[in-house]
């Protein structure tokens, strides 16, 4: 027992005594993520041959109507894209401090959102030239919460989305107007904000007035004529190390505001209150209804026939008709997919303008395919664009690319491989090539369809919930 005791003080004396002679925490003095930028300018983005451009999801932005891929910033940035000839791969967020961080890890090359320029955002990225005006007004409803003046946010609560220029406009008018109101930051999107509005969640937030008036468009109920302040400059951002491409894309900036191109694109989203309304008020709008088509339930079931993302088979579907079931293409192809005679026959198809069953049909055709690549093209993800470019072309010319991919010993496993033979497919020192079977083939246009369906496929993932 004494032992016991002895060994217990021997504890209770040397704890306290290692616990003192550990090595004391230290901080390790970790650099901003703006600090030292990814080493990613003009040059490097075009050998990689797109540019990634961070926007919001936004009726004023980037959003999905009846398939199409739409919005103010984008058609700007494929402008842009087309300019300095290269692709476009686009990243959605709301989160500022996010869309700031991504650009400086190099993960993203432009944030598209509109900036006023600060001394705090300066030390995050580099700004273009000014890309347009905007300034600041109240979101609010015409019911009993409604304020005729700036004067009577006295006592109120005003809702604004985080990392955004309004907290600052907001406390500087507390200041200068003597009033007391709670300003509430939350990270989300400018329109999520307005919708609170709308649903009477919250009374009043602040945004940008070119949101502000598509809303208005199709709400009603909404006033967005108090301003909060007048029109200032707003630029893009690029990294501080990439001035050429800064200085390309102010270029591009001088370009478009010379030729009126800017000028047109604003009146199509901001102007033409008809075309916002039926645009983001559409149940088929990724803003308001969440649906591609009215025939999303019939794709998702062709999708789980064959494994895929029911949001491809919508981009296959969008780009062979529209979501139209009675196109007729100049070839004689018809209904959704898009059918010839000679595959309808084949696959059973009795009445190509039934929506159901043009999209069985289409659905067996491309089983069929898949079997067709399935030993030739294991990966999945690969051997769906071998699947994509023998539905627009036909199989044997894409088989005619994979036999000249193996020829010149290329991996023919790997779609760009294949592609780069199919695209020379119209020159006769190719399709007049033994290892040919089908002959000539302007091969060029299925690998841009191909690029394209996946082009439209990303935007759908990125836009509409699986």
């Amino acid at each position: 027992m004494q032992k016991t005791w002895f060994f217990f003080l021997l504890i209770l004396f040397f704890v306290p005594f290692l616990d003192s002679c550990k090595a004391p925490d230290v901080e390790e003095s970790k650099p901003d993520f703006w600090e030292f930028p990814a080493e990613l300018d003009f040059e490097d983005i075009k050998k990689r041959g797109f540019i990634r451009a961070i926007v919001d999801n936004s009726s004023a932005s980037y959003y999905i109507y009846r398939g199409r891929t739409m919005g103010y910033e984008f058609e700007l940035l494929r402008n842009l894209a087309n300019h300095l000839e290269v692709g476009l791969r686009l990243i959605v967020r709301h989160d500022i401090e996010d869309a700031f961080r991504l650009l400086n890890k190099g993960k993203a090359d432009i944030v598209a959102i509109n900036f006023e320029v600060n001394e705090k955002r300066m030390k995050y990225a580099a700004f273009t030239q000014p890309v347009g005006m905007i300034k600041t007004v109240v979101v609010q409803r015409r019911d009993r919460t409604h304020i005729d003046s700036l004067h009577q946010l006295d006592r109120k609560e005003v809702f604004i989305k985080k990392g955004t220029v309004y907290r600052d406009r907001l406390l500087s008018l507390q200041d200068s107007l003597q009033l007391d109101f709670k300003v509430e930051e939350e990270n989300t999107g400018l329109e999520n904000l307005i919708n609170k509005v709308v649903q009477e969640e919250i009374d009043y937030t602040v945004v940008d007035d070119d949101v502000a008036l598509v809303n208005a468009t199709y709400y009603d109920n909404l006033d967005v004529s108090l301003t909060v302040s007048q029109a200032n400059p707003v630029s893009w951002a690029v990294r501080k190390n990439a001035p050429d491409l800064l200085n390309q894309i102010n270029e591009w900036v001088a370009r478009i505001d010379r030729t009126g191109y800017k000028a047109i694109l604003y009146h199509k989203y901001f102007l033409n209150k008809k075309n916002s309304y039926y645009r983001t008020s559409s149940a088929f709008s990724s803003v308001s209804g969440g649906r591609i088509s009215k025939y999303d339930e019939i794709i998702k079931e062709g999708a789980d026939l064959l494994g895929w993302d029911w949001r491809l088979l919508a981009a296959l579907v969008y780009k062979e008709s529209r979501f139209n079931n009675a196109a007729i293409s100049y070839a004689g192809a018809v209904g959704l997919l898009q059918l010839m005679p000679v595959t309808l026959q084949r696959f059973g198809v009795n009445d190509p303008n039934n929506p159901n069953e043009s999209l069985r049909g289409g659905v067996s055709y491309l089983r069929y395919l898949d079997g067709f690549w399935m030993e030739r093209v294991p990966d999945n993800t690969e051997r769906i664009k071998f699947i994509l470019a023998s539905y627009n072309v036909g199989h044997g010319h894409v088989q005619d690319a994979w036999r000249l991919a193996y020829k010149y010993g290329r991996d023919t496993r790997r779609w760009e491989n294949v592609a780069y033979y199919l695209e020379r497919k119209s020159q006769p020192e190719i399709y007049r090539d033994p290892w040919v079977k089908s002959g000539y083939a302007k091969g060029h246009v299925t690998v841009r369809y191909v690029r394209e369906v996946y082009g439209l496929y990303e935007s759908y993932k990125v836009l509409v919930q699986s």
